[in-house]
């Protein structure tokens, strides 16, 4: 007997919304479970038992846990999509994974820095010295992105890969920031393309509203 595949963690987290998308674009069905933020329960004992470290995302896929954002991305797409979203061939795939674990390790740091000084920090305690300082970073990352899609459509070639999940799912926030940006041509053209994918609207394109000022979640 099989399972329906559960996620659990809040619709408009970052590293929960790489999941969905990638759900969404898989076409799975699924049920999502609200957890972590304000709906709490990341140190219930049931929770715990499946993630020992207490966050989220975590999904439940025919019996089989699995956690770690990215680690649930190729999960997902080696069971469901071998040899498109994640590819078999090991040097196809290098390209994907070097920029899955690029966004991670190198870009989101800069732009949660950056969001959460920004956005989630209430305006009479931001601190511009270090929102400037990010601003720059994450322009910067942008920039060699730019570069890089000058000459592609998707970040690994010609079509979506998981490579383009992680750093894409930041796109919709970094450009509703009423922050100045540097130029970035072939981001924004990749952004449309994206955009024009139901799976990205449904789960990336998500009201983050609530988190404006909030720094307790």
């Amino acid at each position: 007997m099989t399972h329906p595949l559960t996620i659990w963690g809040r619709r408009n987290a970052f590293n929960v919304q790489k999941v969905l998308w990638l759900i969404g674009e898989l076409g799975l069905e699924h049920r999502q479970i609200d957890a972590g933020g304000p709906f709490g329960g990341l140190d219930d004992p049931d929770f715990l038992r499946r993630n020992p470290n207490g966050r989220v995302p975590v999904i439940e896929d025919d019996r089989t846990v699995v956690w770690e954002s990215h680690s649930i991305l190729r999960y997902l797409a080696a069971r469901h999509a071998p040899g498109s979203l994640w590819p078999e061939d090991t040097a196809d795939r290098s390209h994907a994974d070097r920029w899955t674990d690029w966004a991670l390790g190198t870009l989101q740091p800069a732009f949660m820095d950056l969001f959460r000084g920004y956005y989630r920090t209430p305006e009479d305690q931001r601190n511009w010295t270090a929102i400037r300082d990010a601003q720059d970073r994450a322009g910067r990352l942008y920039q060699r992105l730019d570069r890089h899609l000058a000459y592609r459509p998707f970040l690994a070639g010609d079509a979506l890969t998981i490579a383009d999940i992680p750093a894409g799912t930041l796109l919709f926030r970094y450009f509703a920031l009423d922050l100045d940006r540097p130029a970035l041509p072939n981001v924004e053209a990749w952004y449309r393309r994206l955009e024009e994918r139901p799976a990205y609207r449904a789960h990336v394109e998500v009201s983050f509203e609530d988190l404006k000022g909030r720094l307790d979640f």
